[in-house]
């Protein structure tokens, strides 16, 4: 018995891979190690991850039906899809990238799961607070309307859901999607908005803060991702069922208040650019996430300040190398 973990290589894929293997699963790691980002980033995280004898790397594109198709003979009996052309504001310039990974992939990623039939006890997949949109509601829940994305990635991510609801209703796939809101800490992205702030203030650079600073996120340190994630991936629910969660820190905070706190965190003063909204972005995000502890019982633990220290003691050491 093994879990299939996609995008095994990226920041929240690696993260949860280490903890299913801590925890005596074995792992079968799939990820095509794209330059969206440093390769180099995601190899040192699969280097930490092949330390372990219970893990075993598959280098393929989820769009490629055959190699998804073929990961079904592994047998998982759990598939955790991580994987996927991740940011807003790429998805502006590269939209193609986010139809072949997000729409094509998820896809294959149906499939496989169907192929499996009963042997499959549970499929979680990654959706986004991008869903949202520039909602006038806060804090988002999963009941309120959101079809007006505001960039293609929020797109794929919901149709991402849309898809997963028809394959449980006609395959009886269990499936699960979780809504993560601005997920952060060690071996991050480097198009995140805090390792960017982080990186040019250690280099003496300007930071680029967009709407002149008036935004708020409900950061979430990945801690408080991956442990629920886990309690989601052990259950096993009815076949056919296809439930929606948001996963998020539950306390949205100014994008201000973040820099001064990275600032604090990093000892150094941070020369801002001040800047007009980007195409794409949104103003606010905020989970509401009653349904997720009413289920499993989530309560986000980390605050914005001890997660910013434990990533700037990280990346000091990352940047040091």
């Amino acid at each position: 018995m093994s879990v299939l973990v996609t995008g095994a290589a990226g920041f929240i894929g690696f993260h949860a891979s280490q903890a299913l293997l801590e925890a005596g699963e074995d792992v079968i790691g799939l990820d095509n190690l794209n330059d969206y980002y440093d390769p180099a980033l995601k190899h040192a995280r699969l280097d930490c991850l092949r330390a372990s004898s219970g893990f075993r790397f598959v280098e393929a594109d989820l769009a490629d039906h055959a190699a998804i198709e073929a990961l079904a003979a592994d047998r998982p009996s759990r598939i955790l899809h991580l994987g996927a052309q991740a940011g807003v504001r790429y998805s502006i310039e590269n939209p193609h990238a986010y139809a072949q990974s997000n729409l094509v992939g998820h896809l294959n990623i149906l499939e496989l799961a169907r192929s499996l039939g009963d042997g499959l006890d549970h499929l979680v997949y990654a959706s986004s607070s991008s869903v949202y949109g520039e909602a006038a509601k806060v804090p988002f829940s999963e009941v309120d309307a959101n079809d007006t994305p505001e960039s293609l990635y929020a797109a794929t991510k919901r149709s991402n859901e849309f898809m997963s609801a028809s394959y449980a209703r006609l395959y009886g796939i269990p499936a699960t999607g979780l809504r993560f809101f601005t997920v952060y800490g060690p071996w991050g992205r480097p198009d995140m908005a805090y390792w960017l702030f982080a990186d040019a203030m250690l280099e003496g650079r300007p930071i680029k803060v967009f709407n002149n600073g008036d935004m708020e996120r409900d950061f979430t340190y990945i801690s408080d991702i991956v442990e629920p994630m886990g309690r989601v991936l052990a259950d096993n629910p009815q076949r056919g069922r296809h439930e929606v969660y948001n996963i998020g820190g539950a306390s949205p905070v100014r994008l201000m208040d973040m820099i001064a706190q990275l600032e604090e965190a990093l000892g150094v003063t941070a020369e801002k650019q001040m800047l007009p909204m980007q195409a794409g972005d949104v103003t606010r995000t905020y989970a509401d996430v009653r349904k997720l502890q009413a289920a499993y019982g989530y309560q986000p633990s980390v605050q914005l300040d001890e997660g910013l220290n434990a990533f700037a003691e990280w990346f000091r050491g990352w940047r040091a190398r």
